[in-house]
């Protein structure tokens, strides 16, 4: 499987949340509302989530295994890196196809 584009939003605010992200795999499939935080280690994705009745974040969809997994994040970490200082920017609250 190949990612054939990388879409990213910085976020505005100052918090933890600093990009959502688009991915295309393939020319064919494509997921929304990736997520690039920052973290106490530096930063990392999130997958999109929804949450469950009991408060609870389950991701929508997810890699199956952990090299895919190293390997997207890599992908997306490396274009937000190097993402234009003009690059689009949007609030924390917005929300692709919700």
């Amino acid at each position: 499987m190949e990612i054939t584009d990388i879409r990213i939003r910085r976020v505005v605010s100052e918090g933890k949340l600093k990009a959502y992200v688009t991915v295309t795999f393939d020319d064919c499939f494509v997921v929304h509302n990736v997520k690039v935080i920052e973290g106490k280690s530096g930063v990392f994705i999130a997958m999109p989530s929804r949450k469950t009745k009991t408060g609870e974040y389950k991701d929508v969809a997810h890699p199956i295994h952990s090299d895919f997994r190293t390997f997207l994040q890599d992908s997306i970490l490396n274009a937000y890196e190097n993402l234009p200082e003009d690059s689009e920017m949007v609030d924390e609250d917005f929300h692709e196809l919700e």
